[in-house]
């Protein structure tokens, strides 16, 4: 009987027989919250089907879709190992037809005072995997080292990493998120209170001012790392790593558990040619900042932060439906044939053909 109702589900999204479901928009969380922010949205309902994809996290079995098929969302779990099993999965599922098929990368994460402040939506070109180094305990760091993280294969900070494992930097299609982000703009993002109070213990540094600001939505790019880290010699180091991997031409702005680990997959995905790398976007909203205020150590701030958690969960929805909806309204006239991008798209490899703006084969 559960296998009948099984077949019997699939056939209301798919159709006719041997048929795939292919979505025009996949939009991909990390946790519980950031999937459920999808419920109810007025414009589509995306929990109308449930499908359970072998593979996927044991917390999270299902993708969701609307009843055609035309919009579908999971929740791979945190940190890069769930983050990339899922995926894979997803991308290697005979579920599915993911060939023209648009990705929204759509979760929360920190920011930098200097870029942005809680509640922004922010859009990547660059996602950078930061904390693939070497690490030395900051307690026994060499004097005229600035951090203990050290570029694999290097021998100081700042140097740039003679051992490369391909999934430092993946760069995606720039017209796409300047699509993305003209719509974001359009919107008026979610604010509370609580966090206008706290925003303003940033105002005292100049260089915060981002951070004092009202949320917006910003061009910059994401950092991954497993681990969750708080301080501004961390941060410091990070935005470093990110302008040394970009060849200076990234924009250190949010951080994140995941999104290398999706891209890394979804690269694979292109390979097979099961998946568009050209269709991604990368959507991040600020929960909290990634270092301390004034006055602050960074133990009371790890301890006492995400201020802007609720306020970071609505704006993925306030930012992400316009642009869903953009799609699928706008498929036949532009978005099946794909937005051509105008930069280079892929890993530090080349492996998708092209020659990386960034790293080894880049140029400032």
């Amino acid at each position: 009987m559960m296998w009948a109702a099984f077949a019997l589900l699939l056939h209301t999204v798919l159709g006719a027989a041997g048929s795939k479901i292919a979505p025009k928009v996949f939009i991909i969380g990390m946790f519980g919250r950031e999937g459920n922010t999808w419920a109810d949205v007025k414009e589509f309902n995306v929990f109308e089907t449930n499908v359970t994809v072998p593979g996927f996290s044991p917390r999270f079995p299902d993708a969701h879709c609307t009843k055609d098929g035309s919009i579908c969302q999971l929740v791979a779990d945190e940190g890069e190992i769930n983050a990339a099993a899922t995926i894979s999965a997803l991308t290697f599922s005979p579920l599915f037809n993911l060939k023209k098929t648009y990705f929204l990368i759509a979760g929360i994460g920190g920011i930098s005072p200097k870029v942005g402040t809680l509640g922004s939506v922010t859009f990547a070109r660059y996602a950078v995997q930061v904390a693939l180094q070497y690490e030395i305990d900051a307690r026994e760091k060499p004097d005229d080292f600035a951090t203990g993280y050290v570029p694999q294969g290097s021998k100081a900070p700042g140097q740039y990493p003679q051992t490369l494992y391909g999934t430092e930097v993946f760069e995606v299609n720039d017209a796409l998120r300047q699509y993305a982000l003209e719509v974001a703009r359009k919107v008026t993002l979610t604010d509370d209170q609580t966090c206008k109070a706290y925003r303003a213990k940033y105002a005292s540094d100049p260089s915060f001012a981002p951070g004092a600001a009202a949320p917006s939505v910003i061009a910059c790019d994401t950092a991954t790392s497993d681990n969750f880290w708080t301080g501004s010699l961390l941060a410091e180091a990070f935005a470093n790593t990110t302008a040394l991997l970009t060849n200076g031409t990234g924009t250190y702005c949010t951080t994140q558990q995941e999104d290398n680990a999706v891209l890394g997959a979804l690269l694979r995905g292109a390979l097979a040619e099961r998946v568009d790398f050209a269709r991604i976007l990368v959507m991040r909203t600020a929960s909290n900042f990634e270092r301390p205020y004034p006055g602050q150590t960074a133990a009371g701030h790890l301890f006492n932060s995400g201020q802007g958690f609720s306020i970071a969960i609505a704006n993925i929805r306030v930012a992400g439906v316009p642009i869903v909806t953009g799609i699928v309204e706008g498929w036949k006239e532009k978005f099946e044939k794909g937005i051509a991008p105008s930069n280079y798209i892929g890993d530090i490899w080349g492996s998708l053909g092209g020659t990386p703006d960034f790293g080894p084969y880049g140029s400032l």
